[in-house]
């Protein structure tokens, strides 16, 4: 259903009013779980420029353990890069309230063996008890 010329008006004008409040914008970007995932991006992409730089200066001054550490920190970095990234196209990333909130299969075992068994019971057919 179309919106009449009167609401339309109205629309625009609070659609102005909100993009000129600074301050909304702000809690709206602070709230995009998008928006952190980019920035967790960024810092992955950093942390393993810096590893590598490690490597690198380990590998000239022959200093074994800081070109391994060196691999680590950029190991470490890439699978934080490969998390951001995941958790950014999970189509169940939702922002609620102002936080990010997931749920996931993986949130649902942190509950143990016996809950999950549990769960199942409960979710069981009907007919077959």
């Amino acid at each position: 259903m179309p919106l009449s010329e009167h609401e339309q008006r109205l629309f625009d004008q609070i659609e102005r009013s909100l993009a000129e409040d600074p301050k909304f914008a702000s809690a709206v970007r602070a709230s995009d779980p998008r928006f952190h995932a980019r920035r967790r991006l960024l810092i992955a992409a950093f942390v393993i420029v810096l590893g590598l730089a490690l490597v690198v200066y380990g590998t000239v001054d022959q200093n074994t353990p800081l070109g391994v550490a060196g691999f680590v920190v950029m190991l470490g970095a890439a699978a934080f890069a490969m998390q951001s990234r995941r958790r950014s196209q999970a189509p169940d990333l939702k922002s609620v309230g102002g936080t990010a909130t997931r749920r996931t299969r993986a949130s649902r075992k942190s509950g143990g063996f016996l809950e999950r068994l549990e769960d199942r019971w409960r979710q069981r057919p009907e007919g077959h008890r």
